[in-house]
């Protein structure tokens, strides 16, 4: 009796482990991307001395046939950039915007869109969703930046980097608009 009860109570707990099924998150509708300056720097090869001097990570929405700029995202008001959480810009080593030294570490970068000159703003606050929390008093760094219409449509919230020869312009791009910042660390 005793080996029929220990038998029935291990087969139980076997099916409830069984049974017990892990729930993931589905697929986000503004997945999160990286981007590296150099370019290359997440892909390097055995051998290779190159090493990174910033990642961005941020999370990349998508058009969907909607008026971003204006309408989506408001004129005049502090914008997180893209969609999630604030974006984060890591710097290995000091640069310079705008004429201001910043050093070496991680920063959240947003934004201030209008029609035809955007403020980016480089900020110390990190790990926050959106621009709800957004602390003025913890801004690094503001400058003023032309807004560089596109030919065609980026469907999708887009970041990338043009090197230059003091250093890379972080580019942002969604709908018809794009803007370039200015990063020197030469």
């Amino acid at each position: 009796m005793k080996k029929l009860s220990l038998l029935l109570l291990v087969a139980f707990i076997g099916f409830a482990v069984n049974a017990q099924e892990v729930k993931f998150a589905g697929v986000d509708s503004s997945p999160l991307d990286v981007v590296f300056y150099p370019l290359n720097a997440a892909k390097l090869k055995a051998g290779d001395t190159s090493t990174p001097v910033i990642k961005v990570v941020y999370s990349r929405p998508s058009k969907k046939g909607r008026e971003i700029f204006g309408v989506l995202e408001p004129f005049g008001k502090i914008y997180r950039l893209g969609a999630n959480e604030s974006v984060d810009i890591k710097f290995y080593k000091p640069v310079t915007i705008g004429k201001k030294a910043i050093k070496a570490g991680t920063y959240s970068l947003f934004a201030i869109p209008n029609k035809e000159t955007w403020t980016l703003i480089l900020n110390q606050q990190t790990d926050r969703w959106g621009a709800y929390t957004y602390n003025q008093s913890l801004d690094v760094v503001r400058i003023d930046v032309p807004v560089k219409p596109l030919a065609s449509v980026v469907e999708a919230f887009s970041i990338t980097f043009v090197p230059q020869t003091s250093g890379a312009d972080l580019v942002i791009g969604w709908d018809k608009t794009s803007v370039q910042l200015p990063i020197q660390f030469k």
